[in-house]
């Protein structure tokens, strides 16, 4: 039973043309699909199980004479693979998988039921038409007996012997206190009732990319269609502007940058989570502190971290130990690191980052700043790093003519002697294209980015990589700053929708939705708990960093403050300091130029 929200202000369902997302420009110029990143498909270890487990019963029963059929198990295995494939089950079906007499099959049915292991959802206005799905105790139950059978699996027929992972098991890796494997997501106990179906506008990168190709079995877990748009990030930005002008919001749940919280809250984009849902739901504690303090504005939620992905530096360690040398951690590394490892005649260079005009050489700048310890506007200092909970009270002056940004942007000027010859123009996805491809040795990169390269095992620089915080300036110390997206709920929804759409946020933002993504290719971890389960620890060693980071700190969000005129202050870095770069202006000139706009646009009104 749903609980009862708050009564809101009263604000015709519209239909979508879903916009497939395997076309979708990254940043500026190159197309991504979702071949060059991930493959999605269901739970892997619950997937190869159950899979094992039905292979093995048909080999028993068609080579053992006498043999008893195990009609509870079949029905289990056949719902289990059903709701993998988003594939509808009816008891019809179930009954047929049991491989008994219809009778026999009907009352093993209503034991399995009994037992608490299936849940019906009604399918029809009428009610006597129901769909069959795992329940919540079926789910979690069956994922830990998949991973006790994979174990005794590796035991009894892996010849090389256990493996420290198996070793860890018996030794307290899998028995410390919340480190059970999270189970999948389970059906919604009834369907969504959205006309038209659930409509979502989202960036077009790669894990919601991995969210696109698990649109079947999330439609199975809803119980309705899913339309998903996906844009670029300049194009993202500007159709959540144009469909807030609209009477009707077109989107039920909408991606917003963090960075742009600020912005959509004054211009009443986004409404407030308190305001149509009980956010204890979410269980607010679980998501990394930095990701779900970036949601907020002016003390109150307006978004859940559907993608919580830091930006590090990705370097070769295989280059860096043929030559001697130790993972940079400090500008002045980073530079003396590429100035030995660039070699234009073999076709390496020393490092790769966003430089491309506008809004990607604006990040980087913004980012560039923060590591030599210098925020964008004169934000309070604190233990840890700068205080962000007051930013809606305004009245900030820019900080970006100061010594600090004048260190940060030399040392962007430094950066293109080591750089690709066509790093004027390498955004988002041009700067890991060449790092995956075996031409840099160090990339700037969210790790969003990294399944083109750890997902693809003809990589040079797949299992040859390692990541570590921004390397830091001599003021500065190491951070990790946090880029992503939060799910919200338009400002212009109909009332008739909110329901329904707070009951899908809650299930594509749950740990066992977000345990799937990182199962499919996703390298962003918005939870402890997903970064903690055993499972997605083994899928790549981003997850366990980046609980490290988060809980030394080093995951912060100030770098790109979320206030109001942010993105035009982005706009404005990446176009002065693109000429900077190019030659056509001075380093000092061009922040001069910079702090002079900044302090306009700050005291620009918003609207």
């Amino acid at each position: 039973m749903r609980r009862p929200r708050p009564p809101r202000p009263k604000t015709a369902p519209e239909t979508m043309k879903h916009s497939t997302a395997k076309n979708i420009q990254i940043g500026q110029s190159l197309a991504v699909t979702l071949s060059d990143a991930v493959v999605a498909s269901a739970d892997p270890d619950v997937d190869r199980v159950t899979n094992f487990l039905s292979d093995l019963m048909v080999e028993l029963d068609s080579s053992l004479e006498p043999s008893t059929p195990n009609p509870h198990l079949k029905m289990v295995l056949h719902l289990l693979q059903s709701h993998s494939e988003g594939r509808i089950v009816s008891p019809s079906s179930l009954i047929a998988a049991a491989g008994v007499p219809y009778a026999t099959a009907s009352r093993k049915l209503a034991e399995v039921e009994a037992a608490g292991l299936i849940d019906r959802r009604v399918r029809t206005r009428t009610g006597k038409s129901h769909s069959l799905h795992p329940s919540a105790a079926l789910l979690e139950g069956f994922s830990q007996l998949a991973d006790r059978i994979d174990r005794l699996a590796r035991q009894y027929f892996d010849q090389a012997g256990s493996t420290p992972k198996t070793t860890d098991y018996y030794f307290g890796g899998s028995y410390q206190p919340g480190r059970a494997a999270i189970a999948p997501p389970r059906a919604l106990p009834e369907p969504l009732k959205l006309a038209g179906g659930l409509r979502i506008l989202v960036h077009g990168d790669p894990t919601f990319m991995v969210m696109e190709g698990l649109k079947r079995q999330f439609e199975q877990i809803v119980g309705t269609t899913i339309h998903q748009r996906a844009f670029s990030i300049d194009r993202l930005r500007e159709e959540a502007l144009r469909n807030a002008e609209r009477q009707k919001s077109r989107y039920d749940l909408i991606a917003v940058d963090l960075p742009w919280v600020g912005e959509f809250v004054e211009k009443g984009v986004i409404r407030p989570l308190d305001e149509v849902m009980n956010v204890a739901r979410l269980d607010p504690a679980d998501f990394h502190t930095a990701g779900w303090r970036a949601a907020h504005w002016a003390g109150r939620p307006y978004g859940v971290p559907s993608q919580t992905t830091p930006e590090l530096m990705f370097y070769r360690k295989d280059w860096f130990a043929n030559a001697g040398l130790e993972p940079p951690t400090t500008t002045d590394a980073v530079i003396a690191a590429a100035r030995q490892l660039h070699d234009p005649q073999r076709g390496r260079y020393g490092v790769a980052w966003n430089a491309a005009r506008g809004t990607a050489l604006g990040h980087t700048f913004m980012m560039t700043c923060a590591a030599f310890g210098q925020p964008i506007i004169d934000l309070p200092r604190i233990a840890g790093g700068y205080d962000t909970d007051h930013l809606a009270r305004g009245g900030f002056t820019p900080t970006l003519n100061t010594e600090r940004a004048l260190e940060a942007a030399e040392y962007l000027m430094q950066l293109l002697d080591y750089s690709p010859p066509d790093i004027l123009s390498m955004s988002w996805y041009e700067r890991v294209r060449p790092y995956g491809a075996g031409h840099v040795a160090m990339a700037y990169g969210y790790t969003l980015l990294a399944p083109y390269f750890e997902l693809n095992e003809n990589s040079p620089a797949h299992g040859n990589t390692g990541y570590i915080p921004h390397p830091h300036g001599p003021q500065g110390s190491p951070i990790a700053p946090v880029g992503g997206y939060v799910l919200c709920v338009p400002a212009n929804l109909a009332e008739e929708r909110i329901d329904d759409t707070v009951e899908a946020l809650v299930t594509f933002t749950s740990p066992g939705a977000q345990k799937l993504y990182a199962q499919n290719g996703s390298r962003t971890e918005p939870r402890y708990s997903v970064g903690a389960d055993p499972e997605v620890r083994r899928l790549s060693p981003i997850f366990g960093l980046l609980d490290q980071m988060s809980w030394r700190d080093e995951l912060q969000f100030w770098p790109r403050p979320p206030i109001p005129q942010v993105s035009d202050i982005i706009d404005l870095c990446g176009r002065e300091l693109h000429d900077m770069l190019r030659g056509i202006i001075a380093p000092r000139d061009a922040l001069n130029r910079v702090q002079a706009e900044a302090e306009k646009i700050l005291k620009s009104k918003v609207t």
